[in-house]
């Protein structure tokens, strides 16, 4: 590559160094492959044959492309992007509430936690969790009649921003009758249900993204920029390093010089050789990346039981702590020296690292396409499809199924948990030998983890700082006492991330969801049940689909009270006897 120093490959372009020590030589060796196969051409003449040899997946394949070339059509509609924010800034309104899941929520998330710009825009609030607090906290925190609601699906037939929709619009309409659209932009492709309910309800504007544009490349579309606009943010400088990075990744580019095909290379080959837990270490200032990044990694490539499973938010351990199935990726934006000391003693240990050097946070939009191409390359390496998700589907339709069933009897079916010690209720199948406590039923479960393996911790909770703090605290002490990556996920935002990966990635993961009894519910129009039953089932369905793929997974209920739920079962985690 560009310069080698103590074998490690350092020094790429685009403000990227890879410490690979040993793995160095086949990285190159990858490298040499994608020069003779023609790897950047044929990415930008977008030859499908390069991620799939079945005729039939080429369509497919080929209507996913559009995230290549969505820099620069963007750029050409930032015209209508500031006229957008100066017309609703014009109309009255105080806030942005964005209402959509996975690919559809996750940039705007990201964004409107790093982009500066505020003061320019509304506060912007996104909404993908179908916890009910969470929804009723939304409702109340400002006037409705004042809010500008953006319904964001690509198909325009998702769950759970359609419920959303209809949850506030009939809350608008109750105030303002006819005039209720007035509040609503709608976000979706050609002629889906949603452009066409959007236009019959009179939202104040329909944007129509690009089809061939998959939801998780879709960060730099109107997806991810009409939020970020309204925000505040400044899309034109966004936009310009995203340009600069795709100039970047150029075919033209030498194989060695190109950012994106020089990390998806490392990515691919090194998950090939068993390191495939890409962990972020990042500043505190570009941490939120690592939502964003979860969802692009784990549903790209988790499939034919391989993949990129990514760990975001893990604090950093001391070397001892970690196997030998990790890729680190430091996300290096300045001000944090122990962190620095730390990455230093994850290289000298013989760790894996790759840094990527964050000097302004408009460098996202470099980040968005740079991890765009690279995962699109890692999929070639793993010989995935990285623009379907398999998998997904099956905890939606299990979770429809459930749903079907509350419409005709009104609940969801009876489950009855193995064991009650209130506040905990322990739901699996059995254990040999009994056990008899939860926290032997804990502690046997725990003891299932295997090297290589690595363990979700799925929360079907209200995503607050206080329950933030208690699971990345028992992030932490699950990976030091078991040494396996460790993952956290709030559903059902998960489902449309990593839970791709969690059934159709490689075997051996422990799936340990948390679940709690809602002190209210809010109701969805037009349904039988409210969003306390339909996060239940949610939970439920996900819970099935994962057992039909022959997954170790145990449901621990926290009761009424999730707080004094999980510091009991961070009291057991830390505390409990394991048996390896």
């Amino acid at each position: 590559m560009v310069k080698k120093e103590n074998d490690a490959v350092v020094k790429v372009a685009g403000r990227q160094t890879l410490d690979l020590g040993s793995y160095r030589q086949a990285v190159e060796v990858r490298l040499d492959g994608f020069k003779d196969a023609d790897i950047g051409g044929r990415l930008w003449r977008k030859d499908a044959s390069l991620w799939s040899g079945n005729a039939k997946e080429h369509s497919q394949v080929g209507d996913s492309l559009g995230w290549l070339d969505a820099a620069a059509t963007m750029a050409a509609n930032q015209d209508l992007l500031l006229k957008l924010r100066q017309e609703v800034l014009a109309a009255g309104f105080r806030r942005v509430v964005h209402m959509g899941m996975g690919g559809s929520s996750l940039a705007p998330l990201v964004m409107a936690k790093i982009l500066p710009g505020k003061n320019q825009g509304l506060p912007l609030t996104v909404l993908d969790t179908t916890d009910s607090a969470t929804i009723l906290k939304i409702e109340k925190e400002a006037p409705l009649t004042e809010t500008i609601f953006i319904v964001a699906s690509k198909s325009g037939t998702t769950a759970e921003p359609r419920a959303f929709a209809e949850y506030f619009f009939r809350r608008v309409s109750e105030a303002k009758g006819g005039r209720a659209g007035e509040n609503f932009i709608a976000i979706t492709d050609p002629g889906s249900p949603l452009a066409q309910s959007a236009a019959g309800r009179d939202f104040r504007h329909v944007f129509l993204n690009f089809p061939d544009i998959g939801g998780r490349y879709s960060a730099l579309s109107f997806f991810g920029l009409v939020p970020a606009a309204l925000a505040g943010a400044d899309t034109e400088a966004l936009l310009k390093q995203a340009l600069g990075m795709q100039r970047a990744c150029a075919a033209e580019v030498p194989v060695q010089a190109n950012p994106g095909l020089v990390l998806g290379a490392a990515l691919g080959e090194l998950a090939l050789q068993g390191r495939d837990k890409v962990t972020f270490l990042s500043a505190e200032s570009i941490a939120p990346l690592g939502m964003w990044l979860e969802q692009l990694l784990a549903e790209s490539t988790g499939k034919k039981g391989r993949g990129l499973l990514p760990v975001a938010g893990e604090a950093v351990g001391s070397p001892g702590v970690y196997g030998t199935d990790r890729l680190f990726v430091y996300l290096w934006a300045g001000g944090d020296p122990a962190l620095e000391a730390a990455v230093d003693k994850l290289k000298a240990a013989g760790q894996p690292v790759v840094t990527i050097r964050i000097d302004e946070p408009y460098q996202l939009g470099q980040e968005f396409f740079r991890w765009e191409a690279a995962t699109a390359v890692a999929g070639i390496v793993l010989g995935v499809n990285p623009f379907d998700q398999p998998n997904v589907q099956e905890s939606k339709d299990n979770t429809n199924r459930l749903l079907d069933q509350v419409a005709k009897t009104g609940e969801l079916p009876p489950e009855t948990p193995l064991l009650v010690e209130a506040p905990l209720g322990v739901y699996y199948e059995s254990f040999k030998p009994p056990v008899v406590t939860v926290a032997e039923a804990i502690g046997s479960f725990l003891s299932e983890g295997r090297p290589g393996g690595y363990l979700a911790l799925m929360a079907y909770l209200a995503e607050d700082k206080a329950t933030a703090h208690v699971l990345a605290r028992l992030q932490a002490a699950l990976r030091d006492r078991l040494h396996l990556a460790v993952t956290v996920g709030f559903g059902p935002r998960f489902l449309h991330s990593t839970g791709q990966f969690h059934k159709g990635g490689p075997a051996g993961g422990l799936f340990l969801q948390l679940t709690c009894d809602d002190a209210e519910d809010a109701l969805i129009p037009g349904a039988a049940y409210g969003f306390s039953v339909f996060k239940q089932a949610q939970a439920l369905g996900d819970f099935m689909a994962l057992r039909r793929h022959g997954r170790k997974v145990m449901r621990v209920h926290l009761g009424g009270d999730p707080k004094e739920g999980l510091a009991r079962v961070e009291e057991i985690v830390r505390n409990v006897k394991l048996d390896f």
